[in-house]
């Protein structure tokens, strides 16, 4: 089995070695990676080599051991820590305990007291991960949000959100067993208006999925899940006569949902697929039987397969499911992408469209597509689109290679729009941040949450945006900040270092030394004294 990595810290050189000498690291399960001789450096081994456990000494210049122990619990839990120290005081005792300290041991640690805590602490960490890797808890685990985990997949696959590379993996996955040969999709809307008095709507239609699963779902193969307040039933059939049987049985329970209940539910039935891929074009078909309910009343099933004729029933899908792709190249700024897509989108608009009337509705949600997209991202559809007066009317008279040239050059003004709506964005974000730090770079406790929690963004992408900007880490530009400051102050004033230190964050004179140092080469004492010397010999010449 893998060992445990540990890192040694003390400012004594000779105790680290009696440590890695006198202790059978490896037969205890083991292995002392890296060693420090101040929190400063043991905090930069943590980050690098990731340890399990950080064995401490508490005196330490720089950053002691219990500073470290606090900063280790902030950024890295579950790192276990084991501190020890020649000072036999009880505000060391309590402060370990406080910080969840597994192990306080006082100097001097006889080796068989330190293996005896190692063996103990090894039997901890095996307990922990054999608990990470018990495969019967993870599969208990994923048994109980498989149920969340297929509705998820579902919703996306009914709003065309899913891959065709990715579905058959997406159904392994989440244990879809639905093989057909047919499918199809049902909406059941339950009005918020007809409600009995003193019901809760959410309650009736909370009441109404518990009935349906109940009285349709019994003998049969399907996937039900609420969407949008419906309830949405993924029906897998065998031929396309049990559709008519399905349209009577969901009927009589929408007549049976008002009459025992009083809720008015109206059933969705939409057109029959032979792969379940497509059934985001039998949902679009189930939503729009829902909204013929004004024209044929509520509490009863509508199949749109019945009331709209097949002849003229060629599905042209919404510009969101259509253009699914070439918004994706937009997003991502591939030039080659967005015209390989657009002419994909020209094709697909003369091969589906069978009259002139379908055609014409096609292009106008084309076009309704784009300023959908603008609109979602803050965009202004006029000015990229040119402002053009009647607009729809134009498109739709556009013959086919002038059409493609229009979703073309619609699209790349629109990705480099987005790319440089971003840059800006970013930018902004960057300066609000550098404001911040100039405005705050004196609190000692001014963090990299603090300034995200201010911006309203999340750690993780401010920290890879602040990167890109300005080729630095935050932390980094912080101190860099704190450290041009602190020179200014150096130079132009008498304060002492530790004065210095307070007015530009750090409550540690030593820490403060040290960081100067590191970052100047000398102490700020003898930084003084060089740039006084520099001084006079430029005022003597």
């Amino acid at each position: 089995m893998e060992q445990y990595k540990v890192i040694l810290v003390d400012d004594e050189v000779e105790v680290i070695d009696v440590m890695k000498k006198k202790i059978r690291w490896n037969d205890l399960g083991f292995d002392v990676v890296g060693s420090a001789t101040n929190g400063v450096k043991a905090l930069e081994l943590v980050e690098k080599l990731q340890p399990d456990v950080v064995l401490t000494d508490i005196k330490m210049p720089y950053m002691d051991g219990l500073e470290l122990a606090r900063k280790l619990n902030q950024d890295y839990p579950n790192i276990y820590i084991m501190l020890c120290t020649g000072f036999d005081e009880f505000e060391y005792a309590k402060e370990a305990v406080h910080l969840e300290i597994k192990e306080y041991m006082l100097k001097p640690i006889s080796a068989t007291e330190l293996s005896e805590s190692l063996m103990k602490l090894k039997a901890t960490l095996d307990r922990e991960r054999e608990e990470k890797l018990n495969v019967k808890k993870l599969e208990d685990y994923f048994q109980e949000v498989l149920p969340k985990l297929q509705s998820n997949f579902f919703i996306s696959l009914i709003e065309g959100r899913v891959r065709e590379e990715d579905y058959e993996r997406f159904l392994l996955d989440y244990r879809v067993d639905m093989k057909g040969p047919l499918f199809c999709c049902m909406i059941f809307h339950t009005s918020e208006n007809d409600v009995p008095e003193g019901m809760n709507p959410l309650l009736l239609s909370m009441s109404v999925e518990c009935e349906i699963k109940q009285r349709l779902m019994e003998n049969c193969n399907c996937q039900e899940f609420i969407y949008m307040g419906n309830t949405i039933l993924i029906m897998e059939l065998h031929s396309e006569d049990e559709i008519a049987q399905l349209t009577d049985k969901c009927d009589r329970f929408c007549r049976w949902a008002w009459r025992i209940m009083g809720a008015a539910v109206t059933a969705g039935i939409g057109t029959v697929c032979n792969n379940l891929y497509d059934i985001s074009i039998s949902y679009e078909g189930a939503r729009e039987a829902v909204s013929y309910r004004v024209l044929y009343g509520t509490k009863r099933a509508i199949n749109i397969a019945e009331i709209v004729p097949k002849e003229s029933k060629k599905a042209v899908p919404l510009e969101e499911t259509r253009m699914q792709e070439l918004f994706r190249a937009i997003h991502v700024g591939d030039q080659e992408k967005i015209r390989k897509e657009a002419i994909k989108e020209t094709e697909k608009l003369h091969k589906n469209a069978a009259t002139i009337s379908q055609y014409n509705l096609a292009t106008m949600e084309i076009v309704s597509g784009f300023f959908k997209f603008c609109t979602n991202n803050s965009m202004d559809f006029n000015e990229i689109s040119g402002n053009v007066q009647n607009l729809y009317e134009r498109v739709t008279q556009l013959d086919e290679n002038s059409m493609t040239n229009w979703i073309i050059n619609m699209s790349m003004a629109i990705s480099e729009k987005l790319r440089s709506t971003r840059n800006s964005t970013s930018r902004r974000m960057i300066t609000d941040a550098q404001n911040i730090v100039k405005d705050r770079y004196m609190e000692p406790a001014l963090s990299l949450d603090d300034v995200c929690a201010d911006l309203g963004v999340s750690n993780s992408y401010f920290s890879s945006i602040f990167k890109k900007e300005t080729g630095q880490s935050f932390v980094s530009y912080l101190t860099d900040y704190r450290m041009e400051r602190a020179e200014e102050m150096v130079l132009n004033t008498d304060e002492k270092s530790y004065k210095i230190a307070e007015k530009v964050g750090y409550q540690d004179a030593n820490y403060f030394s040290y960081v100067f140092k590191k970052k100047f080469g000398v102490s700020p004492s003898k930084y003084r004294a060089s740039g006084k010397e520099g001084t006079g010999e430029r005022e003597d010449t």
